[in-house]
Parts: C-alpha cells; structure tokens; sequence
C-alpha cells in the first residue's frame, strides 16, 4: 500500500495534457510558472542550488526532465544516464521546490516549451540569455518563444565543484 506522500510526490509527474491543464489552473490564480530542463541523473548540491533558485523566480517550478532515449543522444557516454528516467522524476519530484515533472524525448525542450508557456525560462550559467545565435553553445532554447509569449529567461549561477560527470569519474577512481 502507497502512503499519501508517496502519491503526493508521484502526482507531480506528469504527461504534457495534465501539466498544460495544471499550469493553466496555476496560471487562472496568477502563480508564475518557472521552467527548466535537464537530465538531472545523480542529484547533488549544485542542482539542488540551481533548483532552489530557478524556484525562486515564480510561483511554481517545473521540471522537464530528458527521457533516457534523450540523455544517450547526448552523447554523455554509453554509462548515462545512470538512473532510468522514472527513478530520476521520483527524485526530481520529491523536491519540495518542485511542483512538476514532465519528460521530453526530443533533443531539445523547444516544442514542450512552445506548450506549457512558462512565464520564466531557466539555465545555468554556462548559457546566456542574452544569446541570440541558436547555433551558439550559449544560447537558450525556447527563449525566443518564451520571449514572444511576454515571459523572461534568466540564468543562475552554478556552484563549482558539483557535477554529474566528476561524481561518476571520481566513483571510477575508487
């Protein structure tokens, strides 16, 4: 039998249908919805930091998290991600800074962007909202769209020293 936390968290994983219904209803209240995206494989200090302030820049936060089909395109390695997709929305989900989590299976978030119109977009701070040149590594994706729909796109610092990559390279050296 589930206890009703784990419902509670398992009910901020969603398909896109519910999350467009979901935003729209936070939306009609006035919250501002806070978008990121990533494959957030082993989560450490520098996401939950990241996370934490992406919150804090609206109302609600949600997460659009890289199928697994999406994280081997990108090349990470043969290894990654190390958490299958559904392991990585309980944990995302389970943040209380977290309202949503919705996959994506593309290679970038633009079309799930284009739907749920988040009012705020966020990156790191290796990307620059400023960037205009979508073949530039910096640019953000979707920041045209969010852009357009009278939204801002914002990025926040990223704590050194905490990466996915470096965890699993120094978990190898042992």
């Amino acid at each position: 039998m589930k206890g009703e936390r784990l419902i509670y968290i398992e009910n901020k994983i969603m398909d896109h249908d519910t999350a467009v219904k979901c935003i729209s209803n936070w939306k009609l209240k006035n919250d501002k919805v806070v978008f990121t995206n990533g494959c957030f494989d082993l989560l450490h200090k520098g996401h939950v930091s990241y996370l934490a302030q992406a919150a804090s820049l609206g109302s609600r936060l949600v997460v659009a998290l890289n199928t697994d089909r999406s994280v081997k395109r990108q090349g990470k390695g043969d290894d990654r991600p190390v958490n299958d997709e559904n392991a990585r929305a309980l944990v995302m989900a389970s943040l209380g800074v977290v309202d949503a989590v919705v996959f994506f299976d593309s290679d970038t978030p633009l079309s799930l962007i284009d739907l749920l119109k988040p009012d705020v977009l966020v990156k790191g701070a290796d990307y620059d909202p400023k960037e205009t040149n979508p073949q530039s590594k910096s640019f953000i994706v979707g920041s045209e769209s969010v852009r357009a729909n009278g939204g801002e796109v914002a990025a926040i610092p990223i704590v050194e020293g905490y990466s996915t990559t470096s965890i699993i390279n120094q978990l190898q050296k042992k």
